[in-house]
């Protein structure tokens, strides 16, 4: 019974969220229901017994990638004046569509025999760490410097913009050199 509770609360945690995202008007609230869904998807990994997708989760899509999104939205001016078409022109495909996917996975999840029994799952990261430390080492650290090296190469790309921007009269003469 507190099995189940646990799980329809991560259940909850993670689907409530997402209906915020879907349905909010505002990008930045919508950013930070985000954060709560991931939680809750990484929450809903750690009570199945997946440990090291669910710290995976939080670490790259919490710790990164959300982090991305929310500081690109934050740091976009968007126009205020702008009104966006709200019309059933743009919810009518989408519902179809989302129709046609919920009749699918319904019938996936009908037609499969689901077995009762459960299996203590068995730790997966002291396996994945030693198998990335020792057969994996090289790839492991080629991706860290490749990602170094796109890191230092957007630094200096927004660097040179940022620049350009606040000479503005650099730019001008830039541009009639070229």
């Amino acid at each position: 019974m507190t099995g189940d509770l646990i799980f329809i609360l991560l259940a909850l945690l993670t689907v409530v969220p997402a209906i915020w995202v879907v349905f909010s008007p505002n990008i930045v609230h919508a950013g930070f229901a985000l954060l709560f869904t991931l939680l809750g998807a990484a929450g809903l990994y750690a009570y199945l017994g997946a440990d090291f997708i669910a710290i995976t989760q939080l670490m790259v899509y919490v710790g990164g990638v959300l982090v991305l999104v929310l500081f690109t939205v934050m740091m976009t001016r968007i126009p205020h004046g702008e009104k966006r078409n709200r019309g059933l022109d743009r919810y009518v495909p989408a519902g179809v569509f989302a129709a046609l996917v919920f009749a699918v996975l319904y019938k996936v999840v009908t037609a499969v025999q689901w077995n009762g029994s459960f299996q203590a799952p068995e730790a997966t990261i002291e396996e994945i760490g030693a198998n990335l430390m020792t057969n994996y080492i090289f790839p492991f650290e080629y991706v860290s410097l490749v990602l170094l090296a796109a890191m230092i190469g957007a630094a200096i790309l927004i660097r040179e913009s940022k620049t350009r921007d606040e000479h503005p009269e650099e730019k001008e003469t830039t541009e009639v050199q070229s």
